[in-house]
């Protein structure tokens, strides 16, 4: 929704909740390229307090005409007055970590290039390589994506408590960090690229197919993802096959959000998605971008974004070209063994040869996957469905419901549940 909206009803208290969701990580990083990473910790404090003193002045005051430099200027003043009042200043002073504590601030710099320039540059500052590789991702997922605990270890696959022990790790090793983010080489740049890809692309992930249990899709995520996978793809220092299939990978699964629920809000199938709704402009700039990742070596990216055109170029759910996905997954493979991964090509392999192969691909990951993954439990509802075996689908799709707490997957389930009373339809489609 945009400001003017928000402007309109006048609902001070939804705007502050917009502007958390949205512009949490934002603020979080062009304060953090400010202050330093080592005061990390203290920015996510002076940001949290500005939302606060907002839902207390706003409703009373009325909406400032700018809320997000209003925003910026609380926190900042914030953080100030914490330093002004830390008997450790003058060390921290001299140590150049931030500003003059007498410095004003006329013009907060919130404008959009510059915020997201700030975002871009903080999350290549906190994948350094003095902070444990394996943190790297969870801290800039949580302080710089603005990522939960439970976000963060469904996109690692691992615990939160795993999840916890990462981001303390990180906040520690951040406070001994005394480099300027604002120094960075160009060396620095293309050194963390990598980690750097690898959040943007965990962060398209969580929009595309949230663990959020009220919402499937988050837009947001989405659009953000894709406008720092636009920098890393435009921008000298970053820009390479790399990047450019990492990019065009997220705008092949973009172009299909608006089909991936009904009007009800309900999740459908990539069979029974209106092909007509598709953003064919989207795709066709997605397409544009693969082809300038052709030149170099392919990566997981440049596979997965094969896999994603495969499905966005086939004029029908029966003109795709299934042998062409088991093959781009057969590749994939070698890049990337996840269990999902193996998952993902059991499904496509069930569509190519038939859903005895299908279940010989499932059968081979069940060790790490049943009773404890609901997609691996809902393909195997929808491999006895397609099979006839009703009794078996049932208990597989029940199993598959208790595992979820996503209130658009467990209507889905329920639907295919509901759909075993009705024999005489024909055996559905494993979602994609």
């Amino acid at each position: 929704m945009r400001q003017a909206e928000f402007m309109q009803t006048d609902d001070s208290t939804q705007l502050v909740d917009h502007f958390c969701r949205h512009e949490f990580a934002r603020l979080i990083a062009a304060l953090a390229r400010k202050f330093g990473v080592r005061h990390m910790e203290l920015v996510e404090d002076a940001v949290q307090g500005a939302f606060l003193r907002a839902l207390r002045s706003w409703p009373l005051k009325g909406i400032p005409p700018q809320p997000g430099p209003w925003l910026y200027r609380v926190a900042y003043n914030l953080a100030m007055d914490h330093l002004r009042r830390d008997l450790r200043w003058n060390s921290v002073a001299s140590a150049g970590s931030v500003e003059d504590p007498s410095f004003q601030i006329e013009h907060p710099p919130y404008c959009e290039d510059e915020i997201t320039d700030s975002q871009l540059r903080m999350i290549f500052a906190c994948c350094c390589d003095e902070i444990p590789r394996e943190s790297q991702v969870a801290l800039a997922l949580k302080t710089l994506c603005g990522f939960g605990n439970e976000e963060i270890a469904r996109a690692l696959l691992i615990s939160e408590a795993n999840v916890a022990k990462r981001l303390v790790r990180a906040k520690q090793r951040l406070r001994s960090l005394k480099f300027d983010p604002n120094a960075l080489s160009v060396q620095d740049f293309q050194a963390r690229l990598p980690m750097v890809q690898a959040v943007a692309y965990l962060l398209f992930n969580e929009g595309y197919s949230s663990t959020n249990d009220d919402r499937l899709i988050r837009e947001e995520l989405c659009e953000e993802a894709v406008r720092l996978a636009l920098l890393l793809a435009e921008h000298p220092w970053t820009q390479g096959p790399r990047s450019s299939a990492l990019l065009a990978l997220m705008l092949f699964h973009a172009s299909r959000l608006e089909t991936r629920l009904d009007e009800s809000g309900r999740m459908l199938q990539l069979a029974d998605q209106d092909r007509s709704l598709w953003d064919h402009r989207m795709i066709a700039e997605a397409g544009r971008w693969i082809l300038r990742a052709c030149d170099g070596e392919p990566t997981r990216y440049h596979v997965e974004a094969w896999i994603a055109s495969e499905h966005c170029t086939a004029k029908s759910a029966d003109d795709t070209h299934w042998d062409r996905i088991v093959q781009a997954y057969d590749l994939l493979l070698k890049f990337d063994d996840s269990p999902v991964v193996q998952l993902n090509r059991a499904i496509a392999i069930a569509e190519y040869s038939g859903v005895a192969a299908g279940w010989q691909a499932l059968n081979a990951i069940e060790h790490q996957f049943r009773d404890r993954y609901h997609l691996w439990t809902a393909a195997a509802g929808e491999f006895a469905y397609r099979e006839g075996k009703l009794s078996e689908a049932r208990r597989y799709y029940e199993r598959a419901l208790s595992l979820t707490s996503s209130a658009t997957e467990q209507t889905f389930l329920r639907a295919q549940i509901a759909k075993l009373d009705t024999p005489e339809l024909d055996p559905a489609k494993p979602a994609q």
